[in-house]
């Protein structure tokens, strides 16, 4: 079996493409510059492990020997997790959608020996693929000189695209601009079935915890109705896995029935916190199952033996996308007791509802009466999907990739934080194991992704670390390490988010615009410089770092902060009013700057046992302080009393007098 330079490397996607008769090189110094000495054209080919369409062009395209010597003569070729590389992925995404209108994976370009891209696209079938290189070689070795000067105009693209415009007028937000986002995009929102009014549906977590806050902080039924809806919706849908537990990445229709199967650690990271967060205002008790099904399985099938979770699961088994998850009827029928059938049968939609194809059936549940409230499991339900996933387990398990990110594991650490604050009243021994996972996360963290700089590691797998940091692991990590701290008390976590925003301040931050860009300015340049700003599937590392120096500005009493936050907002403030979908997370800092936001403080011998009874309530504009004993805080400086527990409930740092019962507190901050 050949084996090419991957098989150095720790990613399982480029591992899983080492044994490709595909000369491949990994992203680096070295396939460029042996592209360069060679003078040849370079192929950068992005994927990730989990992806179907990576698989299925690998099958028929990169494992042909015919395809793979026309791409060693002519080319240079690399293979890219866009996992652990992010930052690449970025720029030849946008090189594609400028050159085609359109993205996805796997993602294909062709590139000159520096790496600025001449041609792109995402899959191809075999002769397209091997038509396309070799009229691309042909033209480079006959007329190099017009593939050059499309490369320049391509690059100038690049680099515009890239660029974020900077609002020179002051930072202004007002509630009227936060409602005008909502009006604006009602118009695209899925008053029947939830989500976005288009197929395919992506869950959009942040989108959620927005119309969520925003529903909340102005009084808005509609706004809230949206998220029951969608709430509900997926949680029945085939999207989620009705035996398992988990989400899958998407619904390729509108009714969350055909999910693309691949179960990705962010996606569910976001959505148990989203559901803990709809469980504090709803107290709907099918969103405690969600959550805790969901946590079942990222402790099952997802976490390694220091704490750390593991990236994605695979869409496919057996050479078949969604094997392990789907049904034949007659399976069905051994494992359920005839007299009880029927009852199964319509349960779990086996009949044409659930049919997609091929005999396969997708388990899913039917709305019921009240499309926006959950209903509870039978009993027999309960004992059907033990039944079917004992069944289910002996199957052969989807690819599981197993590296661990540095920002997704503090999603997933945040989504612990958030179940353990739901389920301190409804189950207090689940909450502190929930609190737990992640403490042992968080020290995970520190232990291995820690550089002796202060700075972070990207990527880990098997004892070993790697890749320089991006501003995603700074972001999410100091999020995460400021909700460690509300929940823990313990200061040292503070003093950890705090360490690494003067960090990416120093060695992340345009001077000009106080963004900042998605890689260190000491890491070796790529084509063109970018800067996140937009929220996807994931929110933007700019908008989770404009709250996050909000909190701060609030913990540390820094106004600088604050204003810094205040002026990333402004900067895509015009493009907020237009596509609130793209830009919902920076949504949350304009309503925590419009409506009203409390800083509460709770100080004495009592102050977790108060702080836990306070989390009950859905509070989104309320930043949480406590301790049980002296703490020189700027919110807890001379507050302490032995003799008992007091909070403090302040609004610009104007406080009222504290009180000593948490209804009390409520009632000041409702």
């Amino acid at each position: 079996m050949p084996t090419n330079a991957l098989a150095d490397e720790t990613s399982p996607y480029l591992l899983q493409h080492a044994h490709n008769p595909v000369n491949w090189m990994p992203w680096g110094e070295e396939a460029f510059a042996r592209a360069k000495s060679e003078n040849k054209l370079m192929i950068i080919s992005i994927g990730y492990s989990s992806c179907h369409w990576c698989h299925v062009m690998e099958r028929e395209t990169f494992e042909d020997s015919a395809a793979a010597a026309l791409m060693n003569e002519h080319f240079i070729s690399v293979k890219v997790d866009r996992e652990e590389r992010p930052d690449v992925d970025q720029i030849y995404m946008t090189a594609v959608q400028l050159m085609t209108r359109q993205g996805g994976w796997p993602l294909n370009v062709v590139s000159l020996p520096d790496g600025r891209p001449v041609w792109g696209g995402t899959y191809f079938p075999r002769e397209n693929w091997m038509n396309a290189l070799q009229s691309i070689y042909e033209i480079y070795r006959d007329e190099p000189e017009k593939v050059l000067e499309y490369a320049r105009q391509l690059h100038e693209g690049i680099v515009q695209s890239e660029l974020v415009n900077i609002n020179p007028n002051p930072a202004s937000f007002s509630q009227e601009e936060a409602q005008a986002i909502f009006i604006n995009w009602q118009r695209s929102l899925d008053t029947m079935k939830g989500g976005a009014d288009r197929a395919p549906k992506f869950p959009m977590p942040n989108n959620y915890l927005f119309l969520l806050h925003f529903g909340q902080q102005d009084d808005n039924s509609l706004a809230l109705d949206q998220v029951r809806l969608t709430l509900k919706r997926m949680a029945y849908g085939g999207i989620y896995d009705q035996v398992g537990g988990g989400f899958a990445r998407y619904s390729t229709d509108t009714d969350w029935k055909v999910p693309h199967f691949e179960k990705m650690l962010y996606d569910n990271a976001q959505l148990i916190t989203l559901y803990s967060q709809a469980y504090r205002k709803f107290k709907d008790p099918m969103y405690a199952r969600i959550i805790g099904e969901t946590l079942n399985w990222v402790e099952r099938e997802m976490t390694g033996e220091s704490g750390e979770f593991y990236s994605a699961l695979d869409a496919d088994s057996e050479g078949e996308e969604g094997k392990f998850y789907v049904w034949k009827k007659a399976e069905l029928q051994e494992l359920i007791p005839e007299k009880e059938w029927n009852d199964f049968a319509s349960f779990y939609n086996v009949n044409q509802n659930g049919y997609w194809e091929k005999d396969y059936y997708i388990l899913l549940r039917n709305p019921g009466a009240d499309p926006m409230q959950g209903e509870p499991l039978k009993p027999e339900a309960e004992r059907w999907q033990q039944t079917l996933f004992e069944a289910r387990e002996q199957r052969e398990r989807p690819g599981l990739d197993d590296k661990a990110l540095t920002s997704w594991n503090a999603l997933m650490l945040s989504a612990y934080l958030e179940a353990y604050k739901v389920m301190v009243h409804e189950d207090p021994e689940k909450a502190q194991n929930y609190r737990k996972k992640a403490l042992r996360n968080a020290q995970w963290i520190l232990n291995n992704q820690l550089k002796k700089d202060g700075s972070l590691y990207h990527s880990y797998r098997h004892g070993t670390s790697s890749i320089n940091g991006l501003l995603e692991d700074y972001a999410f990590s100091i999020s995460a390490f400021l909700k460690l701290f509300e929940v823990s008390f313990d200061e040292q976590y503070l003093k950890q988010a705090e360490d690494w925003t003067a960090y990416i301040k120093e060695h992340f931050q345009d001077s000009a615009s106080g963004l900042f860009y998605t890689r260190s300015l000491q890491d070796e340049p790529l084509i063109a410089k970018s800067m996140e700003t937009a929220d996807n599937v994931i929110p933007a590392s700019n908008s989770v770092m404009a709250l996050n120096l909000f909190y701060l500005s609030h913990y540390l009493d820094k106004p600088a902060y604050r204003k810094q936050a205040e002026q990333m907002l402004n900067h895509v403030k015009d493009r907020m009013l237009q596509y609130g979908e793209s830009y919902s997370n920076w949504g949350r800092l304009m309503l925590h700057l419009t409506y009203p936001y409390y800083e509460v403080a709770i100080s004495g011998p009592d102050a977790h046992q108060k702080y836990e009874e306070l989390q009950h309530a859905y509070l989104p504009n309320t930043l949480w302080v406590a301790s049980e004993e002296e703490s020189k805080l700027p919110l807890l400086e001379n507050r302490f009393n032995e003799g008992n527990t007091r909070i403090y409930v302040c609004q610009n740092k104007v406080c009222q007098l504290p009180v000593e019962g948490p209804e009390k507190a409520l009632k000041l901050i409702q």
